[in-house]
């Protein structure tokens, strides 16, 4: 263990094994070795791996007794060991595999998100990572297109509607349009063909569907102004004759009647050849509006007779309607209700199939004041439902020249002939008659030119669900000709659900 140097109780011990040396010198020197203490180097405790060596000589009772000591030390609990214990010190990270760069990247690089094909994650977005710091999966290559599975069967293909169980519906709307063709002298031109015909449509040129020339059934409105004079009524009375003997048994007729409003006499319609239609038309005949120019002043006007300063005459008194403080007058204005009367036959006739050739006939001097309805409503509903107006003029707007001047309209004051304008924007015709076998002739031609038209159709190009209005234009390949047609319509969901 080691060698005295000299001294009283000093000694060199050597720890064979530890290469360390501990020195104890004087008396009172002292060495702690853990928790145990030699002092005067009467004892001295060391782990039971180093080996002790002394050179002196020491007494055995002492020694017996150190021993003891030592050995009731070392079966001591487990603190000291666990105090002795070193703490641990963290290994050094591992060095990470080195990623192969992105060679080939397909797609759009946003921040956060990657670049290419890279796959998304839920939560943050991050792939996993384990212990080490790194990716749990390796860097895969750029990826190929999905391919289809190569034993993928194609859809079943459908042949035939049955095998649907239901009925194809095609949205889309067809277009009948009725035209009448008149050579210069305004008789009808017969022997046209589909290939004479063109048809646009808002400038767009229609192909032609369908061409017929067969005679059509009619469905006819017999309107009839009682509003006029009464010479002028008298002949409309004595020609209503006349009306059945232009039509044919597969015709059907309503009659109305208007002045100050519309009056439905037939209450529906009835077979043109019937019975019943002598007793409606007779029914539906008046004695018309006084001729005489009224007097609201002079001698012969106002007051003729009165008592104490009034008169006797409770409509002429001041305050009333046709009286005034001056004792003039008023005279009340004329009433011709012609909007009112065709918006209630068109609404009677829209009720008919549209196989029927939708007709109303207007017999009237074409005077309109008083209507609720205007002109532009009533318009758009002939035209919705496919309703052409023809008429015959009598009266003063029958006069020749004073019938073409009573067409122009004075801002403010009553139309004296709107029927044209009706029957010009849905291709109906006009006639002008004065005497009863002129009136009585123009229902006849009237009748027999509706019946026998040019009848083309067409499927329009135009959005099925939109209400605007479409123009049609229709032209003959033929010179010298006059050409008859409606100048447009709107489009109608009845119509639309009539074709399906």
């Amino acid at each position: 263990m080691g060698q005295d140097k000299g001294g009283e109780g000093a000694r060199e011990l050597r720890c064979h094994g530890m290469g360390a040396n501990l020195h104890a010198a004087g008396a009172s020197d002292t060495l702690t070795v853990g928790r145990l203490t030699c002092a005067r180097n009467r004892c001295c405790w060391f782990p039971w791996f180093l080996r002790l060596e002394e050179d002196v000589s020491v007494k055995p009772g002492l020694i017996q007794t150190a021993m003891a000591a030592l050995l009731a030390l070392s079966l001591s609990p487990f603190a000291l060991g666990q105090e002795q214990q070193p703490s641990q010190v963290p290994d050094a990270p591992a060095p990470q595999p080195q990623q192969t760069p992105l060679t080939s990247v397909t797609g759009p690089i946003k921040p956060g998100s990657g670049a290419g094909t890279e796959s998304k994650t839920s939560g943050s977005g991050d792939l996993p990572i384990n212990g080490n710091g790194t990716d749990n999966q390796a860097p895969k290559p750029a990826t190929s297109p999905v391919q289809p599975p190569q034993n993928e069967t194609p859809p079943q293909t459908i042949e035939n509607p049955e095998q649907l169980g239901t009925i194809i519906k095609t949205y889309t709307t067809f277009v009948n349009v009725p035209v009448t063709v008149k050579d210069s002298k305004g008789k009808l031109v017969a022997g046209l063909t589909w290939r004479d015909f063109k048809v646009y449509e808002n400038g767009n040129y229609e192909a032609l569907r369908f061409f017929s020339v067969s005679a059509m059934p009619l469905s006819i409105v017999f309107l009839i102004d009682q509003s006029v004079t009464r010479d002028v009524m008298e002949k409309v009375n004595n020609s209503l004759g006349a009306i059945q003997g232009a039509l044919t048994p597969y015709d059907e007729v309503a009659v109305f009647t208007y002045a100050n409003g519309s009056h439905n006499w037939s209450n529906g319609f009835t077979g043109a050849q019937s019975s019943r239609v002598p007793y409606v038309l007779s029914m539906a005949k008046a004695s018309g509006s006084e001729e005489a120019v009224p007097v609201n002043g002079g001698p012969f006007g106002g007051c003729s007779i009165s008592k104490n300063g009034f008169c006797v005459d409770p409509n002429v008194q001041q305050g009333r309607s046709v009286g005034s403080s001056t004792g003039t007058i008023t005279i009340p204005k004329e009433i011709h209700t012609l909007n009112d009367a065709l918006l209630a036959a068109a609404k009677e006739l829209s009720t008919r199939p549209v196989e029927r050739r939708r007709i109303i006939y207007v017999i009237s001097d074409g005077k309109e004041y008083g209507s609720k309805a205007t002109y532009k409503e009533v318009l758009k509903y002939l035209q919705t439902n496919q309703i052409a107006v023809y008429g015959t003029l009598v009266g003063d707007s029958a006069r020749w020249g004073e019938g073409y001047l009573s067409r122009f309209h004075l801002p403010f004051t009553m139309y004296d002939n709107r029927l044209v304008s009706y029957v010009v924007q849905t291709g109906g015709s006009l006639d002008s008659e004065r005497n009863l076998n002129g009136i009585e002739n123009s229902y006849r031609a009237i009748a027999e030119e509706a019946r026998n038209q040019y009848t083309l159709g067409y499927y329009t190009h135009e959005p099925v669900f939109d209400s605007k209005f479409r123009g049609i234009d229709v032209r003959v390949n033929r010179p010298g000709l006059d050409v008859v047609a409606k100048k447009g319509y709107y489009p109608s969901a009845e119509q639309l659900r009539e074709q399906h």
